[in-house]
């Protein structure tokens, strides 16, 4: 069974950074695409940036694009988000999702084996 665990969330105040890991367990992560998701109180989860099995194609999000990065590091059997420049709106459940086709296409249909997420919270 695929399993993921999310971690690095945190308070953090605006403009500020936090890097998240996401690590697979059971499994070789750098079989696999990864995504990172997040969903706000009330909000649908929304796809903010994936990254291809050897990491040499990413995509993210227009509310995101050139504040986050996303990265991997195959040895480790981890992938992260590093988030730069962060704002309150920044603020929901982050969780990592293995991507079910070769494709990096940040819709929710097209990842499974979902971690439990990791609290991030925006606010001075």
């Amino acid at each position: 069974q695929l399993q993921l665990v999310e971690s690095g969330g945190g308070l953090v105040q605006p403009g500020g950074s936090l890097t998240l890991s996401c690590a697979a367990s059971g499994f070789t992560l750098g079989y696999y695409g990864i995504g990172w998701f997040r969903q706000a109180p009330g909000k649908e989860r929304e796809g903010i940036s994936c990254i291809s099995r050897t990491g040499g194609s990413t995509n993210y999000a227009d509310s995101v694009k050139g504040r986050f990065t996303i990265s991997r590091d195959n040895a480790k059997n981890t992938v992260y988000l590093q988030m730069n420049s962060l704002k309150p709106e920044d603020t929901a459940i982050y969780y990592c999702a293995v991507s079910l086709f070769r494709s990096c296409v940040l819709s929710r249909a097209n990842f499974g084996s979902w971690g439990q997420g990791t609290q991030v919270t925006v606010s001075s």
